[in-house]
Order: structure tokens, then C-alpha cells, then sequence
């Protein structure tokens, strides 16, 4: 949707997130009752102030004061009782319907595809799933409800007005279009710069966020003025943009006043001259600068919402963008058509793909690839090869388009997300560790497992003994993403965390590249154990590590040039054989070493 679509479409974008109202039928209809009774007893409060003019102060004697004043004590107290019962609801339908809207933002943002997160900056998804939920929050449970009563209010004052006395009601009536000039003129203006701003909010989110993650880069690199000069020039922009956005809405906020008082003021001096000529009693005329006040109050009240109202209209729209964009990737759900135990059998048929944002460039092309069940399979290649993609794809993060990916024979676009998800661990090269304890990153995969088999998960991935070691053993906090663990550590935890999974398909992403020799040696044996009997693919950056796979397939620019064993390949392969050649320069000797670092500048370096 366009932003001149989005300003057209006004306060109609608060439709969608209002019916989540509609969940609490009887909290919102007593936060309406409530709002009624405040608003009735706020405006009988002018015929009591009637009352205590004429017959309290005019009436001469004490009894006439005393019931004038218990009446406007009476009035006060039920506006009292009503305002708590009105505040208390509407202000829980804030928070309530605030955290629905979090919630709703989110489970749908976890199941959107991989590509999504290509195009969309992940601070400015959390600055809508934080920022803009709250100002929601704000709008619903306060603004949303005093423009609500200031409405109830204003209307029922109109018509007191009339009752009350025509001929004065007639001057009001006919200031009150000229308030509406500034909010017609200035409104549009506001919602426009609301949604820069909120945006402008997001950017510098973003990018705070961005420069934290990466910190030990940019202190390395000694580049911390120069962030601080970039975020300075962020804060600076949306600061701008919200600086207009105020003197515009200062403008509709003045301009309401002035009108509305410039009309009070004509309608104080022709009902001072009925008074004096005795037209009209003191009392009246009080009610009735009372209900006239009102009603300044009410529009100058909605006025000042009127720009909040316009702000949650822009937040609207940005998260029910959220709410309603749909994955790329289409879960067909049902049963399960993959029977349990088996040893899956996994094959890519004639399968072409493009990354959504490199459309002109294909990752596949007329990608075919057999893995055997039960088998190990070693995929080498080349940076840019196609290596990573293929378990992109056999993940199901993307589909490709054209061809198939078949799971014993059943392609998997027709499985279950989670049944063909729940078949695969993923052990990648750099391992994504949660805010949490070691425990709790070890069973992520399998939340109900018990200490021993966390334990012995641990033990086979060789982390046991640092785990114990910590200061709260299993219990230890490992902070944000992993970083009170040196790599190897954080590796050796995913290894555990696959280990504990049990998968029958194991998808292993170079698992050893950040371990030390001896500590290498002992994960290796672990896998050897696990991947025994189970489908395992294997993207290898050092050939020391898949030599004895029972298969390898050589990749190049998306296509398989060839597939065979580690010394079949030597003799028939040529890109296999300079790939060995440039590893292992030593005879009979293997150089464990990535190909970064053995050749530079060579083409054909493994990434």
C-alpha cells in the first residue's frame, strides 16, 4: 500500500486492529455503560451549577444552599465512580488488546519464510512489534477514550445548549465550523509526518541494533566516532521530522482554541446584556457557560487526540502489514506421510532455483542430486557453488522454481512443515546459540529431555567436561547469542543440540571447523556414532574431514560435475583434483586448513 493510499484511507486504519475489541465483548460494553454514565452525570452537572446560582445563592435561606450543594456533591461522587469504572476498563482494553496484537505480529513473523527477512530490516520489525504496540497501547487506553467522551460530551452539551437558551446556542453554533477549519487543514498534514516519524523511529532502532550486534568489529576496526556520526545523523533526521510534525500539530491545536473562544467571547457578551435586562437569570446563564465550555473543551480535547488518533493510524497500518503478510513457503499440514523409523531416502530432481532478491541469477540450474538413505553424502565445490542452497532448500526455507525435492519418494512441498523439519537437525558452520542457559540451548530441539540425556548428548559432542567447569554447570547463562563461550564451545554446544534432536536426516554445515585438533578428533567420533544409519549431508570447506563419505559431489556454479569417492574423484575430476592439490601440498600429510587461507587470490577458494 502507498503512503498516498494509507493517507487517504485516514482513521479507517484503526478498523482492523478495533476488532480485537470484539474478544472482549463484556469489558467493552461496560467501558461504554461506564462512559455514558460519566458523561450524563457530567453534564447534569450544569443544571446543578443552575440550581446553586438561582435557588442556592438566590434563594436566601441555608437550606436552599445545603441542597444545592449536596446535589453538586452527589453529581461529583457518581462522575467520580463512573471516571474509575471508565478508566479501569478502557485503560485493561489497552493493555489487553496491545499484547494481542503483539502476540498475532509475532507468531506470524516466525513462520514467514527465511527470504522475507532478506528485504526487511529486523530492527525496524522490532520497532513495530515494540514501539508501534505500544503507542497502540496508548491510543486505545487513553487518547481513543477521551476522544470518545469529549464526543459524548460535546454532543449532549450541544443540546443542553439548546434547551438551555436558543438564541446564544445560535452564536455557538456557528463557530463551531470554523473549528473544524484547522483539523480538516492541519489533520493531513500530521498523519503524513506521524508516519515518517514512526518510520524515521524504526531507522534509528535498526541501526543501534545493527552497530551493538557487530561492536567487537567496529571497536576493532577503531570506527566508533565514526558510528556515532552516523547515528547523530539518524537521531538529527527523525528528530526533523518530528519537529514538524508538532508545529503542525501545534497549529490545529491553536488555531481549535482561538476559534472556539473568539465564539465564546461574543456569546458571553449578548447573554451579559440579557441578564442585565433581566431576559435571562444568573443561573442560566451560568449552566450555560458551562455547557459552552464543554463543548470548547471537548473540541479542543479531540483536536489534541486528533494528531495521537492519526500517529496509532500510521502504527495500524505497519503492523497489520505485518499481520497479514503471507509466507512464501505454504505449509500443506495433515498426516504423516513418512513412515516413522526409516532410514529417508532424499532426491533432487532436475531442480532450478533463484534467491527473490537475485532473480537475473541462478543458484541451481537443472540441479540433480541422489542421498541415498542411511548414506553420507560430502558436497565440495567452489565459493558461490551452490553448497548452502541446497540446504536451504532441503530445509524447506525456500522452494525451488522448477523441479522437486523428494523424501522417500513424497515431495516435500506436500509434507508438513513440522513433520519434514522435525526429521532434519542442522548442525551449521557458525552456530546460533539463545539468551539462556547451556540447558536450555542443548534441549531447544527436544524441550522435555531430561538432565541425563542432556548430559549425555553433551558427552558425546565433547563439551561436558567445559560445561561442568562453568560457574552454574548446565545452569550457566551464556548471554547474548553464546557470547560468554569461545566458538569451538558454542560449536560443540549445536553438536549436542543435534546429538540430543535424534534426527533420522542430518544436515552438517563444516561442524568441526572451529575445534581444535584433539577436540576435533573427539567430535568427529561422536559423529561418526551419529551419523551412523542415518541420511547426512555434509558441505565440507577442508576435504580432511569427508574423506571417508560414502559419496561426494563436486559442485560448480549450481550444477553437480561430478559425484564419486575421494580417490575416484582425484583421477576423474579436475576441479576435485586442484581443490586437493591446493589442501594437502604434502604427500601423505593432510593440511588442515580452509582454502581461504591456503590460496589467495585463487578463484576456486572453498567458502
Amino acid at each position: 500500500m502507498t503512503d498516498k493510499e494509507k493517507s487517504r484511507r485516514g482513521l479507517g486504519s484503526l478498523k482492523p486492529v478495533l476488532r480485537y475489541l470484539l474478544d472482549y465483548k463484556l469489558r467493552l460494553a461496560g467501558a461504554s455503560l461506564a462512559l455514558l454514565f460519566t458523561a450524563g452525570a457530567t453534564l447534569s452537572m450544569g443544571r446543578g451549577l443552575q440550581v446553586l446560582i438561582d435557588q442556592g445563592f438566590g434563594g436566601g435561606t441555608e437550606a436552599d444552599l445545603r441542597g444545592a450543594i449536596i446535589l453538586l456533591i452527589t453529581i461529583a461522587a457518581a462522575i467520580a465512580v463512573g471516571t474509575f469504572v471508565r478508566f479501569y476498563l478502557v485503560s485493561w482494553l489497552g493493555e489487553r488488546v496491545s499484547a494481542d496484537i503483539r502476540k498475532a505480529v509475532f507468531e506470524n513473523l516466525v513462520r514467514l519464510n527465511p527470504g522475507f527477512y532478506e528485504t526487511n530490516r529486523s530492527g525496524e520489525i522490532m520497532s513495530r512489534l515494540t514501539a508501534d504496540t505500544t503507542l497502540l497501547q496508548q491510543i486505545i487506553g487513553s487518547s481513543f477514550s477521551m476522544a470518545l467522551r469529549s464526543s459524548l460530551t460535546t454532543s449532549g452539551a450541544l443540546v443542553m445548549m439548546f434547551i438551555t437558551n436558543l438564541k446564544l446556542s445560535l452564536i455557538i453554533a456557528v463557530g463551531v465550523p470554523l473549528i473544524l477549519i484547522p483539523i480538516l487543514v492541519f489533520g493531513r498534514r500530521v498523519r503524513a509526518l506521524s508516519n515518517q516519524s514512526q518510520d524515521s523511529i524504526a531507522s534509528v532502532g535498526s541501526y543501534a541494533g545493527e552497530v551493538i550486534q557487530h561492536i567487537r568489529v567496529v571497536q576493532s576496526y577503531t570506527r566508533e566516532p565514526f558510528e556515532v556520526d552516523a547515528f547523530n545523523r539518524e537521531v538529527e533526521r527523525a528528530f526533523g521530522i518530528a519537529r514538524r510534525r508538532i508545529r503542525q500539530r501545534s497549529f490545529l491545536i491553536c488555531g481549535a482554541i482561538l476559534l472556539l473562544f473568539v465564539g465564546m467571547s461574543g456569546m458571553l457578551w449578548t447573554g451579559g446584556q440579557d441578564v442585565i435586562t433581566g431576559r435571562m437569570s444568573g443561573g442560566e446563564l451560568g449552566a450555560f457557560v458551562f455547557y459552552a465550555v464543554m463543548v470548547g473543551m471537548g473540541f479542543a480535547t479531540i483536536s489534541e487526540v486528533w494528531g495521537d488518533l492519526l500517529r496509532a493510524a500510521g502504527a495500524a497500518d505497519r503492523l497489520v502489514e505485518l499481520i497479514n503478510e503471507k509466507s512464501l513457503i505454504s505449509d500443506p499440514g495433515g498426516e504423516t506421510r513418512v513412515a516413522p523409523g526409516t532410514r529417508p531416502e532424499l532426491r533432487m530432481e532436475r531442480v532450478t532455483f533463484h534467491y527473490p532478491t537475485r532473480p537475473e541469477q541462478a543458484a541451481l540450474q537443472n540441479f540433480s542430486l541422489n542421498i541415498e538413505a542411511g548414506k553420507s553424502l560430502a558436497l565440495v565445490g567452489p565459493s558461490g557453488a551452490g553448497k548452502s542452497t541446497v540446504f536451504e532448500l532441503l530445509l524447506r526455507f525456500y522452494d525451488p522454481q522448477s523441479g522437486c525435492i523428494l523424501l522417500d519418494g513424497v515431495d516435500i512441498r506436500n509434507l508438513g512443515l513440522h513433520e519434514l523439519r522435525d526429521n532434519i537437525a542442522l548442525v551449521p558452520q557458525q552456530p546460533a546459540l539463545f539468551t539462556g542457559d547451556v540447558r536450555y540451548n542443548i534441549a531447544y530441539g527436544k524441550l522435555d529431555a531430561s538432565d541425563e540425556e542432556i548430559e549425555a548428548a553433551a558427552r558425546a559432542a565433547h563439551a561436558h567436561e567445559f560445561v561442568s567447569a562453568l560457574p552454574g554447570g548446565y545452569q550457566s547463562h551464556l548471554g547474548d547469542q553464546g557470547v560468554r563461550l569461545s566458538g569451538g564451545q558454542r560449536q560443540r554446544i549445536a553438536i549436542a543440540r543435534a546429538i540430543l534432536n535424534d534426527p533420522r536426516i542430518l544436515l552438517l554445515d563444516e561442524a568441526t571447523s572451529a575445534l581444535d585438533t584433539e577436540s576435533e578428533h573427539q567430535v568427529q567420533l561422536a559423529l561418526q556414532e551419529l551419523m551412523h544409519n542415518r541420511t547426512t549431508v555434509i558441505i565440507a570447506h577442508r576435504l580432511s574431514t569427508i574423506l571417508h563419505a560414502d559419496t561426494i559431489a563436486v559442485l560448480d556454479k549450481g550444477e553437480v560435475i561430478a559425484t564419486g569417492t575421494h580417490e575416484t574423484l582425484l583421477e576423474e575430476c579436475p576441479l576435485y583434483a586442484r581443490l586437493a592439490k591446493l589442501q594437502f601440498r604434502e604427500p601423505g600429510k593432510e593440511a588442515l586448513r580452509s582454502f581461504d587461507a591456503a590460496v589467495e587470490p585463487d578463484p576456486y577458494v572453498l567458502g
